[in-house]
Order: structure tokens, then sequence, then C-alpha cells
């Protein structure tokens, strides 16, 4: 379970990013972040693997407690915590495959990590991940050769091949479009229930948050003024938790998927698994 316990972040410009949070998310629930531009939701998130450091209040994963670790400790504790970007945040000149295995430096010792030696087991994962999200016929192309979904692809295996308990996830189809988006949000949500994650994701578009979420949170300045059900998100809550803002203009409309759609997006998912087979051995020998 993450518990967040009065957490605060004030910035040194003196603006509080987050007021006294109290948030408890247990094991294996989807929650999604919701609220307008500026209402902390990155800044949460990146306060509980200290990305950003909290000024106040406590982070605990599973009773231990993140906030009072000294650096090295933080660094083993983060395996625990995968992160997927909204900008990818792939290196673009290494392969779809040294960018999946770059979820596993935590795990392998420098000089390993630095000639990019990864264990056959960590390897074995990566072309499962791949295979899994329908990318593992393209272990060799360049991140830079990728599409906007295919890089979010590859992101969500980098992060899970941390083999983590808790998913942070920060606005995943911000730079999407919106049939792309419904996608990913499918996908990270079948991947988190295959696998027993906990997850928390920043979402900016209310309605594929009602769509995939348990549960959802509306922050406003910092503070939490909603926590429930997505059917709880009535057009009254909504201009609460947005005020001025247009919240339905976070809607982006795609057409409804239905079974025909649905059974697109299993076609595009499918891999090949001959030349799987052909990259796992070619990688084998590499290792």
């Amino acid at each position: 379970m993450l518990r967040l316990e009065k957490l605060e972040k004030r910035y040194r410009t003196g603006d509080l990013a987050l007021k006294s949070v109290d948030l408890e998310v247990p094991d294996g629930q989807i929650m999604a972040l919701i609220g307008p531009s500026g209402a902390g939701k990155s800044t949460l998130i990146r306060c509980i693997n200290r990305l950003v450091e909290p000024t106040g209040g406590k982070v605990s994963l599973s009773g231990l407690e993140l906030t009072g670790l000294g650096a090295g400790q933080l660094r083993r504790a983060r395996r625990r915590m995968g992160m997927i970007f909204q900008e990818y945040a792939l290196v673009e000149r290494l392969t779809v495959m040294e960018n999946v295995l770059s979820g596993r430096l935590g795990y392998v010792g420098f000089w390993r990590s630095y000639f990019r030696k990864f264990p056959q087991s960590d390897v074995d994962e990566a072309f499962r991940l791949l295979g899994r999200v329908g990318l593992d016929h393209m272990v060799d192309k360049r991140a830079d050769e990728l599409s906007g979904g295919q890089r979010q692809r590859v992101g969500i295996c980098r992060a899970l091949a941390q083999d983590p308990e808790l998913l942070l996830v920060d606005e995943p189809t911000a730079s999407l479009d919106p049939k792309t988006s419904r996608q990913i949000m499918r996908l990270v949500c079948e991947l988190c229930k295959e696998r027993g994650l906990s997850a928390i994701i920043n979402i900016h578009d209310v309605m594929l948050a009602q769509m995939f979420a348990e549960r959802i949170v509306g922050l406003k300045l910092g503070e939490i003024v909603y926590d429930g059900p997505p059917d709880g998100l009535t057009a009254d809550v909504l201009t609460e938790i947005y005020g001025e803002e247009d919240w339905e203009a976070t809607i982006r409309k795609v057409e409804d998927e239905g079974e025909e759609d649905g059974e697109a997006l299993d076609a595009a998912l499918k891999h090949d698994h001959q030349a799987a087979i052909l990259d796992r051995d070619r990688m084998a020998g590499n290792t």
C-alpha cells in the first residue's frame, strides 16, 4: 500500500504546490489524478519517488518510509516504483531493446550497465514485455524511428522491466491522438491487472479517467477536493474541481471503438513470432 501523510511541497518562490495531502492507494488499485493546470498533479507523483523533494509530510510504500531514506537506500527503493513519462524519456539513439533494458540498470553492476551486458533472464523478460505490447519485432529500431504510440509502449515496457509494485504514470496520453490515447490507457490498465500492480495516473482527459480508473482523485490548488468512483464525477463536481477552466475541453472526441475497433487493437498488439525468435537468438549470442 502507498500512503501519503500530510504531504506538502513549497517551491522556492513561496508557491505551495501541495497542501497537507493525505492519501492511501491499496495494492492493485488503479487511480486517476485529474484537475486543472497547476493543481499539483505532476508534483504529487514526483514527490512520491522524490524526483521532487517534499518539504513536509511522509511517503510510505509497503511500510517503508521513502521520505527518510538516504541516497543509496532511495535508489534501491525506486526499483519498486516504475515511472511512465509524458514525453517518453527514451534515449533516442538507443534501440528499442536497449531502452527497455535500461529499466534494469538499478539491478546490475556499473560495468555491466556501462557495456550494456545484461543477464539472459533480463533479455528474455524484455522480449516477453515487448511481445505483450506488439513490438518484439522492432527490437533493433532506434527510438527516434518510432511513432508516439510506439514510443509510449517502449516506455511502458521499460517501467515494467523494473519489476515494480507501483506505477507512477504522468500524462501518458498528452502527446498522442485520441484513438492511440485510448489504446495506451487500456494497455496500461490491463498490464497492471495482469501483474497486480497499483497505479497512479495523472491524466488531463476526464473521459479517459472515467473509462479506465477504478478511483478518481481531483486536485485543485494542491488540495484533494474529490476522492471517489468515476460515476461520482457529476457536472457539479467537475465544475468544483476545474473552477473557471472548461473541463469539457479536456475531452478529446474519438469514434466509439466497439467490437470492430477492439479487434483491430488486438491485431495491432499481436507480434511476429518468427522475428521474435530470430532476434532472441541473436541477442542471446551478444550477452
